[in-house]
């Protein structure tokens, strides 16, 4: 019921625009409210705690519900003339803010689908944020479970304020601001009103979606590049350190967290390489141009949205590649960013190094510590599992894609593009996903939801012990 109110700013959009789309919402706006209604009737009295189990499932129909019911504006609209399987894609990467799409021809379709588009993705974003920081952690799960009593920086319990909709609220406080200034920022880049509103909503979403089909590219524009850059740093970075920060107007928060150092590192040590072997081997006209775009998509992949400025797919060399594995390592826990998470990247480098002392020191007792505080064995054995089920994970959707016909590159950077909630890939998928199969494009949906639900969420759903009283 809740959902179906969004399905009235396009109606709005359309009724400015005059561009006669809004039947296709007006229809879904009714139909959900309607369904909505009907189901919460029967219960609406009845009041119960929610079990651990019962948390679990709550999180994953929320995501597969929401995806299948954001498909009807799409099926319903007569401009798109779009497939069940290609919406259902469409909206699923907007609500998990991956950026994959299977549209072309956004400068010619209407305001409304295209604000609906980035809408999607904003309030996917902001559902991200509330689920890592608040709910997920309830349930012993996520990349901020890692941040418990054991770890030091500002996060010392599971909840940022005693209760989840205190919690929820100041979250949402932090994103609404975010998003304000994002637009403010493009609009005197120079945006118009529109396309600066699209854009802050995916941009702080780390979402990648566009009105345009060359995206940020398509406005040539010095100032709005720089934009996106710091609103896409900024939205990859844990809001709970923002929500820290802000709430004591102490800054000195961000350079205590060991996440956030490593993050600023890796996005800096990526976007030196790139912009050097850009200038280096002549891919670029000039240093400035190198520069621009070397650290504009090396942001843009390595925080997962999605954004280009130029078709890098096709820069020289192994820089393709190279930004494409940064999105494994992906933003920090809690906030909008895809990958594995920053936090469990470091504390598996530091097992890594752990175990190799020990070779040389059987008998020494070593800890892995984050800052100058000790890490659990449980939390690490944690990251131990969730890497193993996220390359067996990875393993068998990339061996169901090529089997449905799709190439070794495709195949691999499909995979690696939604499973990571990045967007864009490589080969036949680096443009768009209009192209490949349906079967491909179920899976490759499924491996959104399973990337931006941290994996373990949907998949213990599917153990049968789950389901034994």
């Amino acid at each position: 019921m809740l959902f179906s109110f969004t399905l009235l700013p396009p109606i709005v959009i359309d009724l400015i625009y005059r561009e006669n789309t809004r039947e296709a919402f007006l229809i879904s706006y009714f139909l959900l409210l309607s369904v909505g209604l009907l189901i919460w009737l029967p219960v609406k009295n009845i009041k119960s705690d929610l079990r651990l189990r019962d948390g679990f499932i709550v999180v994953v129909l929320f995501w597969f519900i929401l995806s299948a019911s954001g498909t009807l504006p799409l099926i319903l609209s007569e401009q798109l003339e779009i497939s069940v399987t290609d919406a259902f894609f469409e909206s699923v990467s907007g609500l998990t803010t991956t950026g994959a799409t299977v549209l072309t021809g956004l400068d010619d379709l209407p305001h409304s689908i295209l604000f609906y588009r980035q809408e999607l993705q904003w309030l996917g974003g902001m559902g991200i944020i509330v689920l890592a920081v608040a709910v997920l952690p309830m349930l012993g799960i996520g990349g901020m479970q890692l941040y418990k009593a054991e770890t030091p920086g500002p996060i010392k319990d599971n909840k940022l304020t005693p209760r989840i909709t205190e919690t929820a609220k100041a979250l949402w406080y932090i994103y609404l601001t975010l998003t304000l200034l994002c637009a403010l920022s493009y609009w005197l880049a120079g945006m118009n009103l529109f396309d600066a509103i699209a854009h802050s909503f995916s941009t702080v979403a780390i979402g990648g979606f566009s009105t345009h089909d060359a995206s940020l590219g398509y406005f040539d524009s010095v100032a709005i590049k720089i934009v996106a850059i710091v609103f896409m740093f900024l939205g990859g970075v844990n809001f709970a350190l923002h929500f820290v920060a802000f709430r004591n107007w102490n800054f000195k928060s961000y350079i205590q967290d060991t996440e956030f150092k490593v993050y600023f590192r890796v996005l800096l040590f990526i976007s030196i390489i790139v912009v050097a072997f850009l200038h280096f081997s002549g891919a670029t006209a000039s240093y400035s141009e190198a520069l621009l775009h070397g650290v504009f998509h090396a942001v843009s992949i390595g925080t997962t949205t999605g954004f280009s400025t130029t078709e890098y797919h096709l820069w020289p060399s192994v820089l393709p590649v190279l930004l494409l594995f940064s999105s494994f390592i992906g933003g920090c826990a809690g906030s909008t960013g895809g990958g594995m998470k920053v936090i469990r990247v470091v504390l598996l480098l530091k097992q890594g190094m752990r175990e190799m002392q020990r070779l040389i020191h059987p008998s020494a007792v070593i800890i892995v510590k984050i800052g100058k505080k000790p890490v659990a064995d449980s939390v690490i054995d944690a990251v131990w599992g969730f890497l193993a089920i996220y390359v067996a994970v990875f393993v068998v959707m990339m061996l169901l894609l090529m089997a449905s016909g799709l190439n070794q590159i495709t195949a691999f950077s499909a995979v690696a593009a939604t499973l990571n909630n990045l967007g864009p890939g490589l080969g036949d998928v680096a443009s768009n996903y209009a192209g490949i199969n349906d079967f491909s494009k179920w899976v490759l949906s499924f491996g959104m939801l399973l990337g931006r639900l941290e994996i373990f969420t949907l998949l213990v759903l599917l153990t049968p012990s789950f389901w034994r009283k």
